[in-house]
């Protein structure tokens, strides 16, 4: 009885232990998902917990950091569709013979990497020497500055050219690529040309049969016809922090046109900013369209009444590209003098930093300069003119200020009666 239980205690650890060892390697309930899970939602569920779990958002948090290299590890994985199709067949093991048995040579990539390729950082990444890299495809894409400064995650369909899945590449409906018998693989052939009887010289050529592949198949594919790659529109998950600045440069590398003959180049989004208009959609409707941006500064035009410029007394809302309100008064008496620039410190753009996505300084924020323009009647009332004029002319006799003694200019000469 004492060996049952021995033994029974003993199978319990061991399962135990499996299921803690099979959890580990759950690629899909690492990103919280299901192996029902479409690319879609496998890019979503790394972009949104990469940053959650992101060390320079958790500085000392070891937990976040392996959970960090965890998500790194399972995209890696279950974003590429042979890997992800080896991974469900065989698991982690499969995959670490694949990596062995191919070009990449069991080499893990740096997850930080990962992230800054992810989100368009431009981080480095290495190729087998030895392959031709294909070109960079650049795109410009507009956004209003609402989105500058809040931040914004959208979805872009680019069409560009990606190895067809069919035929893995291959261009062969069976999968089949058979060895050319005229170049027997070389792709070149030598060509012998007769100079003079007797003289014969020899020049190599491109095969004719199989156009300097070495490689031929014998039933094309229906869906890219032999060609190894169709074009189609691909979805590409976008993601602007807030701060960043017109004119970046977004870099998604190995995400340009596809081919089985070259590695993929990057593809480059370049960040513009619309021309200001007034949103149609009362949710977006602030007073962005009025802002205008300079760095992390944002300047703005307020109007005041004469009175108001005069007497003070007044207050304005100003609603942010957020929805927050920003309030700007004076208080009875105060007066505003025209083209005066008040200054809003933290009211600009936020800061923003390429190289520490989450290291937020509050004090790094921008300003907002607000510039007042004070609009003058264009005529006056014979009764308030009157008035106005006697209550200056008392006020200037008693407290007056001669410009022309201010303003230190020359007297006029005295004329000779002479």
């Amino acid at each position: 009885m004492q060996l049952l239980r021995g033994f029974i205690l003993s199978f319990a650890i061991v399962l135990l232990l499996v299921q803690l060892v099979l959890a580990a390697e759950d690629f899909y309930k690492i990103l919280g998902l299901d192996k029902s899970a479409s690319e879609k939602d496998i890019k979503r569920a790394y972009r949104t917990l990469s940053k959650k779990f992101h060390p320079d958002k958790n500085p000392g948090d070891d937990s976040a950091r392996e959970k960090f290299v965890e998500l790194a590890e399972a995209y890696e994985v279950l974003s590429t569709s042979t890997t992800r199709k080896i991974y469900d067949q065989y698991g982690r093991e499969g995959v670490e013979q694949h990596r062995q048995g191919g070009t990449a040579g069991g080499h893990a990539h740096d997850p930080f990497d990962l992230f800054s390729r992810f989100f368009g950082g431009g981080g480095h990444f290495g190729h087998a020497p030895g392959h031709r890299r294909g070109p960079d495809m650049e795109f410009r894409i507009g956004l209003p500055l609402r989105d500058f400064y809040n931040g914004r995650e959208f979805e872009l369909n680019i069409e560009r050219q990606q190895i067809c899945d069919a035929c893995e590449g291959t261009g062969s409906a069976d999968r089949e690529v058979i060895t050319c018998d005229k170049c027997s693989g070389r792709g070149m052939v030598i060509q012998k040309h007769m100079l003079a009887p007797g003289m014969f010289q020899q020049v190599q050529m491109q095969c004719d049969k199989c156009r300097g592949q070495g490689k031929m198949i014998k039933k094309p594919c229906s869906v890219c016809h032999g060609k190894r790659a169709v074009r189609k529109e691909v979805e590409t998950s976008v993601t602007i922090e807030p701060g960043m600045d017109r004119g970046m440069r977004l870099v998604f590398e190995n995400e340009a046109d596809e081919s089985p003959d070259w590695i993929a180049g990057d593809l480059v989004l370049i960040l513009e900013e619309k021309e200001p208009e007034i949103s149609t959609d009362e949710e977006h409707r602030t007073d962005g369209a009025f802002f205008r941006r300079r760095g992390r500064d944002l300047f703005w035009k307020e109007t005041l009444s004469l009175r108001e410029a005069w007497m003070g007394d007044w207050t304005r809302n100003i609603t942010h590209l957020d929805g927050h309100v920003v309030q700007l008064g004076r208080k009875r008496g105060e007066v505003v003098q025209p083209l005066s620039v008040e200054t809003v410190k933290g009211e600009g753009m936020p800061w923003y930093s390429a190289e520490h996505l989450y290291d937020y300084d509050d004090e790094g924020a921008g300003s907002l300069f607000v510039e007042y323009i004070v609009i003058l009647p264009d005529q006056m009332e014979s009764g308030m003119e009157e008035d106005f004029h006697a209550l200056w002319d008392k006020w200037r006799k008693k407290n007056g200020v001669d410009l022309g003694k201010d303003s230190e200019r020359p007297k006029p000469p005295v004329k000779d009666e002479l």
